[in-house]
């Protein structure tokens, strides 16, 4: 059982030190426990770590990320001195020993000769990749593990374009850490000593002001909408995570001058103790925000997630209830916002492109032909879209207008390639004094949209299957529905299926087999007649299965039972 076998090296080792050791004696009875901290090695996935935190190999601590470091560090280290000297940006959020990780991965590198620059505080994940342009680093590295419950953290990578690492590269650098077997390949410094050496540097206040200076200057805001926009009463919670500085900053220089925070969730909390998940998804999360909204009376609601990546928006309903906006439902207020706002202003390029991922809503197509514009379907993940945003710079051949994800995460601008809450917040504000200044909520602006372009619904079921059993059902889902693939599923006929691994789009009433233009991934995604879908997918940082529905209805109640029936099918025909 090579699981207790490594329990022993780690219990053995001079390597691990006392504290740890003391940690793992406590299971030493408890052989399933064992066998999960140390059956595998935590997986770096196509952007980094992310796991719980604990001793053991499949476990995030200091060990992990050291051994993870090294591995980039290798990698960074085959570029040449350029690369060395260029170094790498850290940032790290509000978790349990996000700055530990952080100080462990800039000790490791500095060991390896390569630069670091570090921010001495909490830092949301976009200022990490508008740093690693701004500074010109090589690589970035923030330690995070955006909304996910208390007990994890993750090691997220980014590269020198600013976006996360996309598989390719992702492969190369886990190929390294995969050579680094024993601990005695780890290298560390103190930081005393790379302070004198010049390889440890603190990141100054100026990225901060420059960060905040270029979302500040992607506003639309008219001279004419300023009281609105000082008027505009918000209430924000950043969920004990990084937000409540940067997010509060952009938006009183903008002149948002009502903003209101959630005090019991303004400050940083390991714990998120006032939520069960710290996920502006979930309205539970946004519970304290509401009554306070209600008794301010409040125009809106926003919420960041613990590394400000992802943002969730309340409106409340004709009817007095407050709803949290899907993902979706916010990409599609602001694709119209953006649009319609540079169309006005003759800011409308020829060949200007809105960028989703294969499980966003397609109501964006029918928004963006509209105004002319193209769209551009990526994989799930926004370092997808980042790339794309690095390649039409490159070509020329488009111009990035705005890009969005199903999962909160929005991106204005090209000052960050990656989802940014900050810059989200501050245009989702921007666009509810606009539609405040025409008599109406952002609510009352979708169902508009609704009714001209037809009621979209989209609904993601995320099923966790943890531990090795888990992973082996996952993969027996999968397995079927490819090795069978159905020809109806409920009352419904499939008309075609795109599978992203085989990278080929089946015609099932004919047979016909074309290539998908994507890269290979582990996603299938069924349309059935009614034009209505659902994806599937294993999630990439979580122990998750995830399917993703999607439906068009005449009315929002027709769009609701749609969505319950698909569903219901959908999740009879796989079994879970």
């Amino acid at each position: 059982m090579d699981y207790i076998k490594k329990y022993n090296e780690w219990l053995n080792s001079s390597y691990i030190d006392e504290k740890t050791k003391e940690e793992l004696l406590k299971i030493k009875d408890n052989e399933a426990e064992i066998k999960e901290r140390f059956y595998c090695d935590l997986e770096f996935g196509t952007g980094g770590l992310r796991g719980i935190i604990g001793p053991g190999t499949n476990r995030m601590n200091k060990y992990t990320v050291r051994k993870a470091t090294q591995g980039l560090a290798n990698y960074i280290k085959k570029l040449g001195d350029e690369a060395l000297n260029r170094g790498v940006a850290i940032a790290y959020d509000s978790r349990h020993y996000s700055s530990e990780f952080a100080l462990e991965t800039a000790s490791v590198l500095n060991a390896n000769g390569i630069k670091t620059y570090i921010f001495d505080k909490l830092t949301p994940t976009p200022m990490l990749s508008f740093a690693v342009r701004e500074l010109n680093t090589i690589a970035g590295v923030v330690i995070t593990a955006s909304h996910n419950p208390p007990e994890y953290n993750g090691y997220k990578v980014y590269w020198e374009d600013g976006g996360q690492i996309v598989p390719d590269l992702a492969s190369l650098i886990i190929e390294e850490i995969k050579k680094v077997t024993d601990f005695s390949q780890v290298k560390t410094m103190s930081r005393e000593k790379a302070e004198q050496m010049g390889l440890f540097n603190i990141i100054d206040k100026s990225v901060e002001d420059k960060f905040i200076d270029k979302i500040k200057s992607l506003s639309f805001i008219d001279p004419g909408f300023q009281d609105y926009v000082a008027n505009l009463k918000i209430i924000y919670t950043p969920l004990h995570g990084t937000g409540n500085i940067p997010v509060r900053r952009v938006l009183a220089e903008k002149g948002f001058n009502n903003v209101k925070v959630v005090p019991e969730q303004e400050l940083p909390d390991p714990d998120f103790s006032t939520v069960e998940y710290p996920n502006p998804e979930e309205k539970e999360a946004f519970n304290l925000a509401i009554e306070m909204a209600k008794k301010e009376e409040a125009d809106l609601i926003i919420g960041t997630d613990p590394d400000c990546d992802r943002i969730g928006v309340v409106e409340q309903t004709e009817d007095g209830d407050y709803v949290v906006l899907t993902g979706n439902q916010v990409g599609v207020l602001l694709t119209e916002y953006i649009l319609s706002q540079r169309s006005k202003k003759g800011k409308l390029p020829s060949n200007g492109v809105i960028i989703k991922t294969i499980v966003t809503t397609d109501m964006v197509k029918e928004i963006a032909e509209k105004y002319g514009v193209g769209v551009i379907d990526t994989l799930t993940g926004f370092k997808f879209i980042g790339e794309k945003i690095k390649e039409f710079e490159e070509t020329g051949e488009h111009e990035f207008l705005f890009g969005f994800e199903e999962s909160y995460g929005y991106l204005v601008g090209t000052h960050a390639r990656d989802k940014d809450g900050v810059v989200a917040a501050a245009m989702i504000c921007e666009m509810a004094a606009y539609y405040k200044a025409q008599g109406i909520t952002l609510y009352e602006q979708l169902m508009k949209l609704m009714e001209e372009y037809g009621y979209y619904m989209e609904d993601l079921v995320s099923i966790k299957l943890e531990g090795v059993e888990g992973q082996e059902k996952i993969q027996k889902i999968m397995e079927k529905l490819r090795k069978t693939t159905p020809k109806e599923v409920g009352s419904r006929k499939v008309i075609w299926l795109e599978d992203y691994l085989n990278q080929e789009k089946y015609d099932i009433p004919t047979g016909k087999r074309t290539a998908l233009d994507l890269p290979k991934s582990n996603v299938l995604k069924f349309k059935f007649e009614d034009k209505s879908s659902f994806t599937i997918r294993p999630s990439g940082t979580e122990p998750k299965i995830k399917i993703y529905f999607s439906i068009i209805g005449k009315s929002m109640s027709h769009a609701k039972e749609l969505l319950k029936e698909l569903k219901e099918e959908v999740l009879e025909y796989i079994g879970v």
